[in-house]
């Protein structure tokens, strides 16, 4: 009888938020019952995160991420500027969390030159944490993904 083998790449192993919280962060509770602001997703304070109840699950998965960074790396710093960088700082970590460059040449494999939304939805991510880890490439990601797509890859934002 013939053996069937399967292969997972590397591109299959996902972060998983929920998964993180459990074996890292037992003490942190979080809630999605509540409908927060319009212009809030989620946010954290201590050891509790809040999600919208509203979101869909890729961006409970993106948010959750942003939160959890927030509770790793302690309070906000004061003033507009430092809250801003500290903004930009979690940003970038919970993007390379939830989107690898291994992830993102397999993504653009399936779509070479798709839009923002199936690019998202195929990393299972939502549009504005695709957006920013695209506009958040080192110059070293652009030409591995150069080399591994043979420069045949774009999106349209």
């Amino acid at each position: 009888m013939p053996f069937t083998f399967i292969v997972m790449s590397q591109t299959a192993i996902r972060w998983h938020p929920w998964r993180h919280l459990r074996d890292h962060h037992p003490e942190v509770v979080v809630s999605c019952q509540h409908e927060l602001h319009a212009t809030r997703m989620g946010f954290s304070r201590g050891r509790r995160i809040w999600l919208c109840s509203t979101l869909t699950q890729a961006e409970r998965r993106c948010t959750l991420t942003h939160e959890l960074v927030h509770v790793e790396r302690g309070p906000l710093p004061e003033g507009l500027v430092a809250v801003r960088r500290e903004e930009a700082i979690v940003n970038d970590i919970a993007t390379r969390r939830l989107i690898t460059i291994e992830q993102l040449v397999d993504a653009f494999r399936w779509h070479r030159h798709g839009s923002a939304e199936q690019l998202a939805e195929e990393l299972w991510v939502d549009v504005p944490t695709f957006t920013f880890r695209m506009n958040a490439l080192t110059p070293i990601e652009v030409a591995e993904l150069e080399n591994r797509l043979d420069g045949e890859w774009t999106y349209a934002c």
